[in-house]
């Protein structure tokens, strides 16, 4: 059991007298190794604080070059390229709400721009470093799969990058979509499983667990087509896509 002394307390025995002769003498070299650590970290200190210095220094300027950079070259090209993608979308917007004789010159000026302004082709090219650029990846290859442009529509998705609940599964989807229309179902197939398994949500995820049991049938993989299928049924059953689940069920249990 440890025992406490009061403050002033004297040592009466010639034991105690001993033990606490010990003690000031370890207390006396604990201070001394303590002394001998401190002057030798200073002299490294002292002998190296130019190289110390010069760390310090870089690292202050990597954070200020950051920080100046964010501040005075990356917020103003983030909202000169998002300036400059406004008449962009307002095309695309019109393409889509317009009729198919109209839609197609549409897409096309949104691609490459129109009074005065810049197109996706543009901002990509100009502001790729920055959100509308990348935005501007997901616009154009949605304008490339609709007027055709199959191939062109696969690089531009592929590049777009985004955590966002419903772009990121539809760019994904999106690109099963381009494979379907180059006869390409094995590679479509691929995508749509990606698309559906990128979020959990009523919206895209039934929408791309339908195409890829469409897809399934298409290949004859019956079984894979019956498993999505059944996840519709069962996880998603006021989603639009329930609604077709019985035909397609039907036809891939008639294929095992």
């Amino acid at each position: 059991m440890a025992t406490y002394k009061k403050r002033g307390y004297k040592p009466n025995t010639k034991e105690e007298q001993q033990n606490s002769v010990e003690d000031q003498s370890t207390t006396a070299e604990v201070f001394n190794t303590l002394d001998e650590g401190a002057s030798k970290t200073e002299e490294w200190v002292a002998k190296n604080q130019k190289y110390i210095f010069i760390i310090i220094g870089a690292a202050a300027l990597v954070i200020l070059g950051y920080l100046g950079y964010e501040e005075f070259i990356q917020e103003p090209k983030e909202a000169e390229a998002a300036n400059e993608m406004f008449q962009a979308q307002q095309y695309f917007d019109s393409a889509l709400a317009g009729s198919s004789a109209q839609s197609d010159s549409l897409y096309n000026l949104a691609l490459t721009g129109g009074q005065g302004k810049f197109g996706f082709e543009d901002i990509i090219e100009n502001y790729g470093g920055t959100k509308a650029g990348n935005l501007a990846n997901y616009y154009a290859g949605m304008a490339y799969l609709n007027t055709n442009q199959y191939d062109k529509a696969i690089d531009r998705l592929e590049d777009f990058k985004s955590d966002d609940e419903i772009l990121a599964p539809l760019a994904k989807g999106a690109i099963g979509d381009a494979f379907m229309q180059i006869d390409q179902p094995e590679n479509a197939l691929d995508f749509y499983e990606e698309a559906a398994k990128m979020r959990d949500n009523s919206f895209t995820t039934p929408k791309f667990l339908m195409k890829a049991a469409v897809v399934a049938i298409k290949l004859g993989e019956g079984s894979t087509a019956e498993e999505y299928l059944t996840r519709i049924k069962n996880e998603y059953p006021d989603a639009p896509e329930a609604n077709q689940v019985a035909v397609y069920l039907g036809q891939a249990q008639a294929m095992q």
